[in-house]
């Protein structure tokens, strides 16, 4: 569980690199010793000829020069001080010379993978080693010796770095480990902390963070994290009172409209009044009236918490269209305009029809009201046509075209209203219930010419 938070998986990596970097250390570290090994064997055995060659006749006991080659850890010492190389001092050799180093012109390359085969290589071989004899004592000198020794000691050499590494690993991992805690963790924390703790009550306002971080990318979260929480808690605040409102006006409409019933059927008796004044002030009632009910009926349908979730049933689409012509004939006795379906009488939908006579019965309403109020008159079309992405229905009329202040609130409750008296619900509540069946509710068109709105249902509609 450690290793899966902020602070095990940083230090977990810490130790990664570091361990790293240091094998990186090691490598070259061991190839230098080993060359350091070699040139010091080489010292000595330069320093084991330069003492026989001080003695009379270049000549020595066999027991000062078993000494000499163990002093110096070498098998045997051959020296080149001019044209000829001469054989200094040796010893027995039981073995083959099995390798041949070069010290004179090896690079760094080299050197580290002779370094590695030495490491890895676990038998008992004979080396020589070739090199230049210091202070300008010659100009080649040459000696044999044992590859084992030089083995241990790069071994020894080898744990103590690991050691020393692991070490510094170590010390190093734990003051990362505590700065990122402290300078990353723990702010991180508190914002965690925060969030859960402004997530127990998001309106109470003295639980918006303050910032406090000296780090310019927490202090920016912080920042940002302070003005979304005041946002929300602004909100939050503002819809309760507008639920309050709601509700309450949900309830107003509910009663308004029954009183408004009992006087549209009162107003229905004083229309049959044969009065002449009576005549012409009656009509002009009963608008106000049929409006004053719509307002109601849309408020409460729109103060509803969601719409229920669409319940698809195969039906025939010119049904249900001859169902909104009939009713909105009712309303239009003078019958100024005239309706035409462009789609055949088999058609087909897949869809909830309860809430699409909603929908296609709110846009052809609208229609109907708008070139009534405006040319006296006018033409309602309603197409339907299926295509592979699903079915468009167009609802289409031939009055003055929508106003360019209307385009852009069309579809937004209370305000998107185009003729006078209206509150803009009927659009929103329709596209609502289009968005529920998956598809889209849209301006297609409006000009002098009339006005078209499109509906697409996708076509998981209309299998």
């Amino acid at each position: 569980m450690f290793f899966r938070t902020l602070s095990g998986r940083f230090l977990t990596l810490t130790i990664i690199f570091v361990m790293l970097a240091e094998v990186f250390i090691f490598v070259p570290s061991v190839a230098r010793f080993r060359m350091d090994y070699l040139q010091q064997r080489l010292e000595l055995a330069q320093l084991a000829s330069l003492a026989l060659l001080a003695t009379p006749n270049d000549m020595v006991t066999p027991e000062l020069a078993d000494e000499l080659l163990s002093n110096a850890e070498v098998l045997n010492i051959v020296l080149r001080r001019n044209e000829m190389r001469e054989l200094i001092l040796s010893s027995p050799l039981n073995e083959p010379v099995m390798q041949t180093y070069d010290l004179r012109g090896a690079g760094p390359f080299e050197l580290i993978r002779d370094a590695m085969a030495t490491l890895f290589t676990n038998e008992q071989e004979v080396i020589r080693i070739i090199g230049r004899p210091v202070k300008g004592a010659g100009i080649e000198i040459e000696t044999t010796l044992y590859e084992a020794p030089l083995r241990d000691a790069m071994l020894v050499y080898g744990q103590n770095i690991f050691l020393i590494s692991l070490l510094i690993s170590v010390i190093s991992s734990a003051m990362l480990f505590v700065a990122v805690r402290r300078l990353l963790v723990r702010p991180i924390r508190g914002l965690v902390a925060n969030m859960m703790d402004y997530q127990q009550a998001p309106e109470d306002t003295t639980r918006v963070i303050i910032p406090q971080s000296r780090v310019l990318e927490l202090r920016a979260a912080e920042d940002t994290l302070q003005d979304l929480q005041t946002q929300l808690t602004a909100n939050l605040k503002q819809k309760k009172r507008l639920a309050q409102l709601g509700e309450a006006v949900a309830k107003i409409s509910h009663d308004l409209r029954n009183i408004l019933t009992t006087t549209q059927l009162l107003a229905d008796r004083i229309e049959m009044s044969k009065d002449p004044i009576v005549a012409r002030v009656a009509p002009k009632l009963m608008n106000s009236v049929d409006r004053a009910i719509n307002l109601c009926e849309h408020t409460l349908t729109f103060g509803k918490a969601e719409e229920a979730a669409p319940r698809p049933e195969r039906f025939v689409l010119a049904e249900l269209v001859d169902e909104i012509i009939d009713s909105e004939n009712l309303r239009d006795q003078a019958g100024a305009v005239r309706f035409r379906c462009e789609f055949s009488d088999d058609f087909t939908l897949l869809a909830d029809r309860d809430q699409m006579f909603r929908v296609l019965g709110n846009l052809v309403r609208n229609a109907r009201q708008a070139m009534v109020a405006i040319e006296g008159s006018g033409e309602i079309c309603v197409r339907a046509n299926r295509m592979p992405s699903g079915v468009q229905l167009y609802v289409c009329d031939t009055g003055p075209g929508l106003p360019e202040a209307a385009k852009s609130k069309l579809f937004q409750p209370f305000q998107g209203s185009v003729r006078k008296g209206g509150t803009g619900l009927g659009l929103a509540i329709a596209a609502e219930l289009v968005r529920g069946h998956g598809g889209t509710l849209e301006l297609a068109e409006t000009s002098a010419k009339g006005t078209c709105f499109r509906i697409h249902l996708p076509r998981q509609n209309d299998r």
